[in-house]
Order: structure tokens, then C-alpha cells, then sequence
């Protein structure tokens, strides 16, 4: 059919008797029926000729808004009779649209960004990974917490190890780092420089946050490949101090100087777990401890060897009050 309106071009019809008026009045009508919201008043002038009849003419043709305006725009000069097959009057979809869905770009978009952060995710790894090994190790991390500006035992660097959810100390997998900064929603150092201070301030208000990494950082210490399923005293002691940063329990100063002092040699993993829920659970003054709980028994050799130490002080008290009097 082509791109345009030509194709329905009819030649002019043999003269008629009829008024010229009448007879473009006829056309016009036809046209409004057909279009009835996009037709406009046609122009009409008459010409003379030398023999003194006068002949009408369509000189101008309104433009057929929203009728195949993506094709022509508007209807070429038609002089003589406009006939319009009645078979074409619906309609007729415009040429050359997009029929593309755009939510494909998008889906392509994110499929790239996706793509595009993973890269740099990759990259940041291969900086600070082994040569030999698809590991970062302690070189590595050393140079991680320097230009994070850290040093190796701050809280933030623990965080940031709960946060690629690391196997043990001292090691950062590919896919440990890949899925970690993912987490963070971070893709370089400055970001996650910008983001640690953010999550320590949610752990300091969040309990259930806080236990989470309470709990990781017992497996965090343990030698996994020495098969360790204690914690060394020595191990956990610095560990305590280090996860306890924030949201410290009153009680701390006193259980670490418990465990120097009885030279405990482990702690198992339920000791470590159900500390936090005693150190919760237990007032300043031990008051509320009750030893028919379940509590393990290094909780009772504690709370045994605290109240010994306060009747100690109290008989001291007592004793030097009356040397006093």
C-alpha cells in the first residue's frame, strides 16, 4: 500500500451538471462521515476560464490528524472529485513503530550493572590475593587494614570478617569476598571505609545483630585446619575483649580475671554461646544468679569465686573498721 495517502488518488470525474457546490458540499459530507473527528473545512476557490464558465476546485486539504500521521502527515493537493475507497476508512496502523518491550532494555541494563560490579569485585580480590593461591592471606589482610587505615585487632576488621562471613582467621576466600561485599552493597575500599561505621552503630543498638556476630566470632577463631573445636583461653580471652566493643556487659573485667587467674586451658563452643545470655541475664552484684539453672560449670566456679572475693572484702571492711573503733 505504500507510505502515504497517494494510493487512494482518483482521477478527477467527467463534468456533471450539477452545482459545483452541491457537489463538494457531497464530498465533504462523505468525508465528515469518515472521519468524522479529523476533518476541517475545506478551502474552495473558483478559477474562471476564457470561455466565462467557472469551474470549482479543492485547492486545500486538511490535515487528517492521527490518520497515518506516522506515514505522510498530511494529504498532498487533490484538485477534482476526493474519492476514498470505503474499505480503507478504518483505522490504519501506523509503520516502522518499535514494537520492542522496554522492559528488555532494562532487564539488559541490570544485567550489565550486575556484570560490571562482579568485575570489581574480582579485581579488588585479585589486588590483594595471593600470587600463587585464589587467596587473600595475611599479607594480604595486612594491606587490606592499612589502607582501610585500621589496625588488624579493631572491632571493624572483625566486622568486616562477619560480614564475608570468613571461615577462619587470617583468610578470605574468593567467594567469601565476592558474596561479602555484595552484603555490604560495597565495591571498593573507600565504600567500605564509608560503610563499617554504619554497621558497628547498628550492632551497638541491635541485640539480635550483635549475637549473630557474637556467635561467628568463636568460629573465627578456632584453627579449622587443625581440626579445633575448643578455643584456646588465651584465644577467647582476646577475643571477648575484641567482640565486646560494643554493647559491653558489666560483668567482663571480672569473668576475664576469673579465667587468667584459674588458668582455664579451653572454652567450648556452648560456654562461649551462653555466656552472653549470663552476662544478660545476671546483674552486676551476681544477685539474680541461680545455681539449679543449667549453667555450665565454669559460671558456678565464677559466681563461687566472686562472692568468696566480696566476703573477703567485707570481713577486710569489718576488720578495719574495728581497729578503728
Amino acid at each position: 500500500m505504500g507510505n502515504c495517502f497517494l494510493c487512494f488518488k482518483v482521477p478527477p470525474s467527467p463534468t456533471t451538471n450539477q452545482s459545483p457546490i452541491l457537489e463538494h458540499k457531497d464530498e465533504t459530507m462523505e468525508l465528515r462521515t469518515l472521519f468524522p473527528q479529523h476533518t476541517r473545512q475545506n478551502n474552495i476557490t473558483t478559477e474562471s476560464h476564457v470561455n466565462g464558465n467557472k469551474k470549482s476546485s479543492i485547492t486545500t486539504m486538511s490535515t487528517f490528524n492521527g490518520v497515518g500521521s506516522d506515514n505522510c502527515g498530511t494529504i498532498p493537493m487533490v484538485h477534482g472529485n476526493l474519492r476514498l475507497s470505503r474499505g480503507f476508512y478504518s483505522r490504519i496502523p501506523p509503520l516502522g513503530r518499535s514494537t520492542t518491550n522496554p522492559g528488555v532494555n532494562f532487564t539488559n541494563d541490570s544485567k550489565n550493572l550486575k556484570e560490571r560490579f562482579e568485575i570489581k569485585l574480582n579485581a579488588l580480590f585479585d589486588h590483594y590475593k595471593e600470587p600463587n593461591e585464589d587467596l587473600i592471606l595475611a599479607d594480604g589482610i595486612e594491606r587490606i587494614c592499612q589502607d582501610l587505615q585500621l589496625s588488624p585487632d579493631d572491632f571493624k576488621i572483625l566486622v568486616f570478617a562477619w560480614k564475608l562471613n570468613a571461615e577462619q582467621m587470617c583468610q578470605f576466600t574468593r567467594q567469601e569476598w565476592i558474596n561479602g561485599l555484595k552484603s555490604m552493597k560495597v565495591d571498593s575500599i573507600r565504600s567500605i571505609q564509608l560503610m563499617l561505621p554504619e554497621i558497628v552503630q547498628e550492632l551497638s543498638t541491635n541485640g539480635e545483630l550483635f549475637k549473630d556476630l557474637y556467635r561467628f566470632t568463636f568460629r573465627f577463631g578456632l584453627d579449622v585446619s587443625a581440626g579445633q573445636r575448643i578455643l584456646p583461653a588465651e584465644m577467647a580471652i582476646i577475643l571477648w575483649k575484641l567482640v565486646f566493643t560494643v554493647r559491653e556487659p558489666p560483668l567482663l573485667q571480672r569473668w576475664l580475671k576469673f579465667l587468667e587467674c584459674h588458668h582455664v586451658r579451653g572454652i567450648p563452643r556452648d560456654t562461649w554461646n551462653m555466656f552472653l545470655n549470663f552476662a544478660e541475664s545476671i546483674g552486676d552484684d551476681l544477685g539474680a544468679y541461680d545455681d539449679a539453672e543449667a549453667w555450665p560449670s565454669l559460671f558456678d566456679d565464677f559466681v563461687e569465686y566472686e562472692n568468696d572475693q566480696m566476703n573477703q572484702n567485707i570481713t577486710k571492711d569489718e576488720f578495719m573498721k574495728a581497729a578503728d573503733d
